[in-house]
């Protein structure tokens, strides 16, 4: 069962960065599920920022950037397994 951790607010192509506004929190190594309609994939979070600095671990309230491998839209679901 996979419990939803945020929603993607933003998409930056060049650097394959996705903005997540996080429900709940996240850690370095967590994998994610994003899902936006049909379009599902799986990553492994391995790089994420907050305001410009690396940081472990993101928390409720947060806006955190990571990279991502695959094109991820705007509005996507952001959820880890439990």
């Amino acid at each position: 069962m996979n419990k939803e951790v945020g929603k993607i607010t933003h998409w930056y192509d060049k650097i394959s960065v996705a903005v997540i506004k996080l429900s709940s929190s996240l850690s370095k190594g967590d994998v994610v599920t994003i899902t936006h309609g049909e379009d599902e994939f799986q990553e492994t979070i391995s790089s994420m920022q907050i305001d410009h600095k690396d940081v472990e671990k993101a928390k409720k309230g947060d806006e955190a950037a990571v990279q991502l491998s695959h094109k991820a839209k705007e509005g996507s679901t952001v959820s880890v397994e439990n």
